[in-house]
């Protein structure tokens, strides 16, 4: 089992002036503990579970270079970037540039995105559900297009491209895992068992539901034709090491109940993280324990 960071929260004693000193901090001691991925959330105004929207939040991309400039081993991603936000022939080249600069460690994550609140305040256009789900998959198949040699066109109900050249390509090979954030059944297993190198849950639903939200993806992939195998599991939890709070055998049970399910890697987020002293115990306890699951 692998073990990724993520860092929701930029909230920070000392302020904007702060931020960056401390992110690279965090990040090269990630990195060096061991960790296999580092994300950020794709957000504009931080998320009610987190704090008040008017709370410290970075844009995901820039920060994603900004972290690879820092770090050497860790793979990089956004968990999961919101499809609205940004034309699809763009991401595609945008994370192709994170790949290419960061030798290899980019992840595409991807969603359908649901925080109306910060695309209308933004003047983001926020489209009903449906559509977002469209455009979802439209995203996917440019993004899979353009990290080929078909350099020709998309013609898309939400998205024409005349020109899917991308130059250069990204160095991993085939191309970036396409992670697909979210458990929904119908549309977002389906979209992850078709397109995706990867899915992502909630860890904190129970054992059971878990189960059952793998064998949909499970059934998904075998309409379309897909190994199961083929896609990485990957389950995203809140990691409290702290006194009255969470212990390292606390989080070792969670991940070999995760590991018994099926999932390879699982993505914390730490309240704490700003203190360091979590990601060394990590590094220490948990991250090689965990290894062989």
């Amino acid at each position: 089992m692998k073990i990724g960071l993520q860092i929701p929260n930029f909230t920070w004693p000392g302020g904007a002036a702060a931020i960056a000193g401390k992110l690279a901090e965090i990040a090269q001691t990630a990195n060096q503990a061991g960790f296999y991925s580092l994300w950020v959330m794709d957000h504009f105004f931080q998320i009610g579970v987190v704090g008040p929207a008017e709370n410290a939040m970075l844009e995901s991309y820039s920060t994603l270079a900004y972290l690879a400039g820092l770090t050497h081993n860790v793979k990089l991603g956004a968990l999961v970037t919101g499809v609205i936000y940004r034309h699809s022939g763009l991401l595609a080249k945008t994370v192709s540039t994170l790949d290419v600069l960061s030798g290899g460690r980019a992840y595409l994550g991807l969603g359908a995105a649901w925080y109306e609140r910060e695309a209308l305040g933004l003047g983001v256009p926020f489209p009903p559900l449906k559509e977002r789900f469209e455009r979802l998959e439209e995203t996917l198949q440019i993004i899979h297009q353009m990290w080929s040699a078909d350099n020709g066109p998309f013609h898309g109900r939400h998205y024409q491209l005349a020109e899917t050249i991308n130059s250069p390509q990204p160095l991993s090979r085939p191309h970036p895992p396409i992670l697909v954030g979210g458990g929904g059944e119908k549309k977002t297993l389906r979209l992850a068992a078709r397109y995706a190198d990867a899915c992502n849950l909630f860890a904190r639903a129970d054992a059971e539901a878990l189960r059952a939200k793998l064998e949909v993806l499970k059934q998904h992939c075998r309409e379309a034709g897909r190994p199961y195998d083929e896609i990485e599991k990957t389950a995203l939890g809140t990691a409290y090491l702290a006194p009255g709070q969470a212990s390292a055998e606390d989080i070792l049970r969670q991940c070999r109940a995760l590991a018994a399910l099926g999932f390879q890697q699982v993505i914390f987020n730490m309240p704490n993280v700003q203190a360091l002293t979590p990601l060394q115990v990590f590094g220490d306890a948990i991250i090689p324990a965990v290894r062989d699951l």
